[in-house]
């Protein structure tokens, strides 16, 4: 963790090659259509960076397409779907069936709770979530792998009797193991060139992800100078000592969503759900978007302004207006 307030600033393809190394465990931001971090994303596929360890709370593109793209072994996840144009992701749903990935889940409560104890630096934290569900019973890594994986907690989850006894009506809860990642990826709205960082809107499990990571990589819509992000320090929710790297990318997220700045694009998710389908559509999708382009810009040149016009957030709501979703 870098505790200076250097500039951390450097372009996406520095930050990645510097902390994503094959089969690292690393965590990625945003929920479902949400400020997934795509540019970062990109960059992981087109390096080639393989046998990755991820981590998510609940989120649809960036873990569909490093899944599609053979970049990850084992996954922990609550929930991938893109919404309406894949409930559940396509690329992560026939990686499963085929066994090509190893896949633990748990409940969306209890992955914010694992990330949260990874950030207070204790080795598990205590819920009732998923008492009485398969979600204990049921677990993807086998105890060999445990055995032999010191990355791995030696169990998925622990039952424990309440130690307080009859001091609340709680007679049992659930024990669930920290997550403390080799790097993770978020996308904010603003960054300053010290790291800290202001997310506008719902920031689902972020923080704690952020808070979580051995290395942080923050990318944002617009690179401030500290000076301005210290005018609403209330505002800001990372700070500059959990950050190692920051990359001013416009429009990271796209083609998901980021509050007040851009929507989600449903033209490119719902192309990108027909590319999904079979593996020899998929190689054509990463040739287009990925291969043939050096980064994120040229991509969203590739798309042209009209499609950036469409989904341009509308000042008052965050969104964008009279957007056609279906």
């Amino acid at each position: 963790m870098n505790i200076s307030r250097n500039n951390k600033v450097m372009s996406l393809k520095e930050a990645i090659k510097r902390y994503v190394t094959n089969g690292c465990h690393i965590s990625i931001g945003g929920f479902t259509l949400n400020r997934n971090p795509m540019a970062a994303v990109h960059e992981i596929i087109r390096q080639g960076i393989k046998n990755l360890h991820l981590y998510a709370h609940s989120n649809g593109q960036g873990v569909d397409e490093l899944i599609g793209a053979g970049c990850i072994q084992r996954l922990e996840i609550a929930y991938s779907g893109n919404g309406r144009f894949a409930p559940t992701c396509i690329c992560f749903r026939r990686a499963v069936q085929e066994g090509k990935i190893i896949v633990e889940d748990y409940t969306n409560y209890q992955m914010t709770l694992r990330f949260l104890a990874g950030a207070m630096g204790v080795p598990f934290l205590p819920t009732r979530s998923s008492l009485g569900t398969s979600i204990i019973d049921v677990w993807g890594f086998s105890e060999e792998m445990r055995k032999n994986n010191p990355r791995i907690p030696k169990k998925k989850l622990v039952i424990m009797d309440n130690p307080f006894g009859s001091w609340v009506d709680v007679p049992r809860v659930v024990l669930v193991p920290a997550i403390n990642t080799d790097v993770t990826i978020i996308h904010v709205q603003r960054a300053d060139r010290e790291g800290t960082a202001m997310i506008k809107g719902l920031t689902f499990a972020d923080v704690e992800q952020a808070k979580s990571a051995r290395n942080l990589i923050i990318t944002c819509e617009e690179l401030i100078e500290p000076d301005e992000s210290r005018k609403d320090p209330d505002q800001n929710q990372i700070p500059f000592f959990s950050v190692d790297a920051v990359v001013h990318v416009p429009y990271g997220a796209y083609p998901t969503a980021c509050y007040r700045y851009y929507d989600y694009d449903p033209l490119y998710l719902k192309e990108y759900a027909k590319y999904a389908q079979s593996p020899e559509l998929f190689r054509s999708y990463l040739e287009k978007f990925i291969y043939n382009v050096n980064d994120h810009q040229e991509l969203l040149s590739l798309l042209g302004m009209d499609r950036i016009r469409m989904i341009k957030a509308d000042p008052r709501t965050g969104y964008a207006a009279n957007l056609d979703r279906r």
